[in-house]
């Protein structure tokens, strides 16, 4: 089997930002999940090592020998909290949402301030129910 491939940083799972931080990540099966930004190369390497622990990895794909045990690599790195593939795509839904729910108010706005009788009646209307 050919040699794992490690990254620019140096370390497995930890990649380089272009403002100078580093970026966690690791796959489950077909999924990706993002571990969290961490100002050094060597705290990101932890944090993967952490996850790689409770996902079962063989030591062999850590990036670290001095750790024997699951709490050791807890103890070295706080578990980060995971981003999967389905909260981000329920944050890009949310975000939609609001696009569309800001538009609606704006458009609400717009609408009143040019048919003040519609909403006249539309008040009065309402006040008799």
């Amino acid at each position: 089997m050919p040699p794992h491939r490690r990254s620019s940083s140096g370390y497995n799972g930890a990649r380089a930002r272009p403002n100078g931080s580093f970026y966690a990540e690791i796959r489950s099966g077909k999924e990706r999940i993002g571990l969290s930004t961490f100002e050094t190369a060597h705290e990101t390497a932890r944090a993967y090592d952490v996850v790689a622990w409770r996902l079962g990895r063989p030591r062999r794909l850590m990036n670290f020998s001095d750790v024997w045990t699951r709490q050791q690599a807890e103890d070295l790195a706080p578990a980060p909290q995971a981003v999967t593939q389905e909260a981000r795509q329920r944050q890009r839904e949310l975000g939609q949402r609001f696009l569309v729910t800001e538009r609606d108010k704006r458009l609400r706005l717009e609408w009143a301030g040019r048919f003040l009788e519609d909403v006249a009646a539309e008040v009065a209307f309402f006040a008799e129910k």
